[in-house]
């Protein structure tokens, strides 16, 4: 497999880092060089499965994955979506074994990190593992919101707060031009993420759409009137840890700056 070009690939990495921590160009750099190869995987297939013993962090360049776990009867829960710039298993190398599953959505590029290597850069470069420590609360902070979600809010804002933090997070490394983001994400799929019935998730898009607040069309989502589904949501992005991003959509959600690191 021949290696990648790191700068052009890595740099969703960059760009989201540049929103959560102040790295030096010295620091940028060490991370454009952590990658050894990258491998494309097609719609709705298996990168990690529960139970394996990665060798390799996964950075997601291009396309969307999400986390889950199957339950009895095979129903499945999704426990979150993962973004391009995402290191969504940071945590493998110090875990080791793998808890749940995580799958693609759509066709997606994946970039190796090997353990080692993030082994060899959070012991000498300490502000690099404290970003990378950032990163991986964020998640977890992420997860609590959703948590939050599900348990304190109706099914509209559910799916109005899904479609703010989608957004921003494709903003975040300004892949949401116009308020246009990609949309690869089905009723079914939304079903396992927020437990509202796919049919009732249908009837909120479309209701959306005839507002003018929305259109989603051929996988992708524009947001017409982001200021509505805020308001609906109850969309704070505090939970997101965020430097002010880039993007017309980030600020107008926004975004407060955070104290450099």
């Amino acid at each position: 497999m021949p290696e990648p070009d790191t700068e052009s690939l890595l740099s969703p990495l960059i760009r989201k880092m540049e929103r959560i921590f102040n790295l030096t160009a010295d620091e940028k750099r060490v991370l454009e060089g952590a990658c050894t190869t990258t491998r494309e995987f097609g719609a709705h297939e298996d990168i990690i499965k529960i139970g394996d013993r990665p060798w390799q962090s996964n950075l997601l360049l291009e396309g969307m994955v999400y986390r889950y776990k199957r339950l009895s009867g095979g129903k499945r829960q999704i426990l979150s979506f993962q973004y391009p710039g995402d290191i969504f298993d940071s945590y493998s190398f110090v875990l080791e074994v793998m808890d749940h599953s995580i799958a693609t959505f759509c066709p997606s590029k994946i970039a190796y990190i090997p353990h080692e290597t993030m082994l060899e850069i959070t012991e000498r470069h300490p502000r690099i593992a404290r970003a990378l420590w950032k990163d991986t609360l964020i998640d977890a902070s992420v997860f609590a919101e959703w948590m939050t979600n599900i348990r304190g809010k109706l099914p509209h804002a559910q799916v109005a707060h899904l479609i703010c933090e989608v957004v921003v997070r494709f903003a975040v490394v300004d892949l949401a031009e116009n308020d246009e983001v990609n949309w690869p994400i089905t009723s079914s799929e939304m079903e396992d993420a927020l437990g509202i019935s796919a049919h009732y998730i249908e009837t909120v898009l479309a209701e959306f759409q005839h507002n003018g607040w929305i259109t989603l069309f051929g996988g992708r989502l524009t947001v017409h009137r982001l200021d509505k589904l805020k308001e609906l949501a109850e969309f704070d992005p505090i939970y997101l840890h965020l430097n002010h991003p880039l993007g017309a959509a980030s600020r107008r959600i926004a975004l407060d700056w955070v104290k450099p690191l």
